[in-house]
């Protein structure tokens, strides 16, 4: 895989670390040359001055074999190709893959993933983040937000590709006939049907008691030509009369004759279409009727407009409806959650799942990121990031080093004297 560029740091950033460097750098630098002076001065002398000696010579073994450790790690000290030198550069693609596996053994395991998570108590941070009234605002705006973009973002021909190559297709194959059985039967059973019979009753009565005159244009259109005008006139008074009264009637009446002619011709309809295949096959027909007709098109687009219009609408409002029951909602769930810990323990588990879920089938992908992306990197560009991200750090060992050298010096200086 060919080499690429890294990804872009913050120019500030590395400028603060790169002076920390230096500074580290000048000081391990420093302490190596404090010891070649001290060895310069006290050499060849006895007594105390030969455990400085002893010791200044083994800091200056220490500085220098600490600073070949570091320094191969990021280039070939002094430029000389010495092997096993220069690690990052040569090594990027293995270090990442190590760095893939250590991170997929010991990061991204289920025991630690759900320990984590349910460490977290998202529920309970959820409850109490919501039982702020500026933070349940802040998140209806949001909701609001994201969901008028989003609702604009659909184009009428979306809505009709929708309807012509996925639902009209859909409700062609699904037989109409069981589904409406099953339901005109359920609507029977509970009498669910009384309501809509009183309802159109009671608007057909307050329909003829306010429009007279139209139904004397109707009736007049159709009355002989040849009957004199007083006669119809009569008769068709009498006829309005006797169908208010009638409406009347049967409104009023809850066992009518008419209301259980109703009732007998639904259920019929509905064993009929539950088990008559003459029936069902002219369900059927009439669907497939229904289907094809061109305004189908129109009407679900002319539908979608007309909802799209009130849902945008209702967002844009502060105090629209869609935003005042997505407030109550968001603030009853908070009390919801706050008040029932088994809800809180059985969402908190619910998202340990996800978690682990998640991980068992995406980990793998998830670490492979490391090793793609070290691949890509040039060798000698990424041993210079790395080392100014953790050089620093790593002139500790070589201050060390210099320090513990020296101290080890003097002992052996003093053990190879008593012996």
């Amino acid at each position: 895989m060919s080499a690429g560029p890294l990804i872009p740091s913050d120019p500030a950033a590395d400028e603060v670390r790169r002076a920390a460097l230096r500074r580290m750098r000048t000081v391990a630098v420093s302490l190596l040359l404090l010891a070649a002076a001290v060895y310069v001065l006290t050499h060849g002398e006895d007594g105390f001055l030969g455990f400085v000696n002893a010791g200044a010579e083994a800091s200056m073994v220490g500085a220098i074999a600490d600073w070949f450790a570091v320094t191969a790690l990021f280039k070939h000290p002094l430029g000389l190709p010495i092997p096993h030198t220069a690690l990052i550069p040569k090594r990027k693609d293995d270090l990442g893959k190590g760095l893939e596996e250590f991170v997929g053994e010991n990061f991204l395991q289920e025991a630690i993933i759900r320990e984590r998570v349910l460490g977290v108590q998202i529920a309970q941070r959820v409850a109490d983040w919501l039982a702020e009234p500026a933070n349940a605002e802040r998140l209806v705006t949001e909701v609001s937000e994201v969901a008028a973009v989003a609702l604009s973002k659909v184009r009428d021909d979306h809505i009709e590709a929708l309807v012509t190559e996925a639902l009209v297709p859909r409700f062609h194959e699904e037989p109409i006939a069981p589904l409406l059985g099953g339901l005109l039967t359920g609507v029977l059973d509970d009498h669910l049907h009384h309501g809509v019979v009183d309802l159109m009753l009671e608007e057909m009565h307050d329909w003829l008691v306010a429009n007279p005159d139209t139904v004397h244009e109707v009736l007049g259109e159709r009355a002989p030509w040849w009957a004199p005008e007083s006669v119809n006139t009569y008769v068709i008074n009498r006829a309005h009369l006797e169908m208010v009264r009638w409406v009347a009637e049967i409104r009023d009446t809850p066992d009518h004759r008419a209301r259980r002619a109703l009732d007998s011709m639904l259920e019929r309809l509905s064993v009929d279409l539950l088990e008559n295949p003459e029936v069902q096959a002219r369900a059927e027909r009439l669907k497939d009727r229904v289907l094809d007709h061109p305004a189908v098109i129109g009407t679900a687009v002319t539908l979608w407009k007309a909802l799209r219009k009130a849902l945008l609408a209702s967002l844009d409002d502060p105090q629209g409806a869609v935003r005042r029951r997505l407030l109550v909602e968001a603030e009853a769930a908070s009390a919801r959650l706050r008040a029932d810990a088994a809800l809180r323990e059985r969402l908190d588990h619910m998202a340990a799942d996800a978690a682990v879920w998640a991980v068992d089938r995406y980990g793998a992908e998830l670490t492979t990121v490391i090793t793609h992306t070290i691949e890509r990197w040039d060798g000698k560009e990424a041993a210079r990031r790395i080392e100014l991200h953790v050089g620093r750090d790593l002139q500790f060992i070589r201050i060390n080093g210099t320090i513990v050298g020296g101290l080890v010096g003097v002992l052996i200086h003093a053990v190879s004297l008593l012996v």
